[in-house]
C-alpha cells in the first residue's frame, strides 16, 4: 500500500509522467495506490481556486477506474490522534496526509523535502 501526495495524482492524473523517476514509477506499480481524505479537499479547494481543472471528484473517479486508487477508511479520529502529534509542520493537509500514512508506516509518494526530512517512509 502506498499514499499519494497530493501532487502526485495532480500530476498522475494529467499523465505528467516524466516527472516521475524510473524508480517511482516501479515503486508505483508494485503497490496498491491510496489517498488521504485530505487529498480530496485538497483537490477540490485547488479547483475552488482555479489552479486545477477538472473537479476534484472527476480526477478520483477517473483515476480510480485507470489505476485503482482509492480513499483510505481509517477512522479520523485515529488520523487525527497522530496529527496532533506532528508539530513539525503547521499545514493541516500535511499533518493529516502524513499522519494516514503514519498509522502502519505505509510509504507516502511525495517531492515535499519537509515531509522527506521527517517522515522515513517518504519515497520521491
Amino acid at each position: 500500500m502506498i499514499y499519494l501526495d497530493t501532487h502526485i495524482v495532480v500530476w498522475y492524473y494529467a499523465s505528467d509522467k516524466q516527472r516521475f523517476s524510473k524508480s517511482i514509477q516501479a515503486l508505483m506499480n508494485q503497490h496498491d495506490w491510496m489517498i488521504s481524505p485530505i487529498v480530496r479537499l485538497e483537490l477540490h479547494y485547488l479547483h475552488e481556486i482555479g489552479r486545477i481543472n477538472p473537479t476534484a471528484d472527476a480526477m478520483l473517479a477517473s483515476l480510480s477506474q485507470r489505476v485503482g486508487l482509492s480513499i483510505c477508511p481509517k477512522p479520523f479520529n485515529d488520523v487525527i490522534s497522530v496529527a496532533n502529534q506532528l508539530t513539525w509542520t503547521c499545514d493541516p493537509f500535511d499533518r493529516i496526509l502524513v499522519a494516514q500514512a503514519t498509522l502502519n508506516d505505509d510509504i507516502l509518494v511525495t517531492g515535499d523535502q519537509k515531509i522527506h526530512a521527517h517522515y522515513p517512509h517518504a519515497r520521491w
